[in-house]
């Protein structure tokens, strides 16, 4: 009978407890919502150019988080290409963050397709975790007044009348 009492007592104190065992522990970071401001971020392509998200205001930003061991990841990527150079770069800017990758390898894969997309090297990964990156690839649309208006969760045919459609409803407001 001690045991059976000492058992309840121990699940009772359990359930109690577990709350204050969760709180100890930190709570979860907010993640990034659609129409929240984006998180500024500076950092540097592959050929030296420093990017900062905050001086881009008045352009629509098209922010992707990627990989080249992602194969999602480069099967969107022809599809950015044809995007890039069909949006007018003075009102619309795409930066592609490499994300838990090796930026040598990133530089093959891009020169191999034909990518020209600025890379930016997100070494420490701290960018992905502001975005609240949960998969690859993830993408993002940052209105003309450094909102976030558009999130995607893999690969996207960005070349689609839909996508472009979407991109220019930002780009003309």
């Amino acid at each position: 009978m001690k045991l059976n009492n000492m058992k309840k007592l121990f699940f009772i104190a359990l359930v109690f407890c577990m709350p204050l065992f969760i709180f100890a522990c930190g709570q979860t970071p907010a993640l990034l919502k659609v129409g929240d401001p984006a998180p500024d971020f500076s950092l540097k392509d592959r050929k030296g150019k420093t990017w900062i998200l905050s001086e881009l205001k008045g352009q629509v930003v098209l922010v992707n988080f990627w990989a080249t061991w992602c194969p999602p990841c480069r099967e969107e990527m022809p599809s950015m290409q044809k995007l890039y150079a069909r949006l007018p770069g003075e009102n619309f800017k795409m930066l592609a963050i490499l994300n838990k990758d090796k930026p040598a390898l990133a530089d093959f894969v891009a020169t191999q397709i034909g990518f020209t997309i600025p890379i930016l090297n997100d070494q420490d990964n701290q960018v992905s975790s502001n975005f609240s990156i949960i998969g690859l690839p993830e993408t993002f649309i940052i209105d003309k007044q450094g909102i976030l208006r558009e999130k995607f969760i893999g690969p996207v045919k960005w070349d689609s009348p839909v996508s472009i459609k979407m991109l220019m409803k930002y780009i003309n407001q």
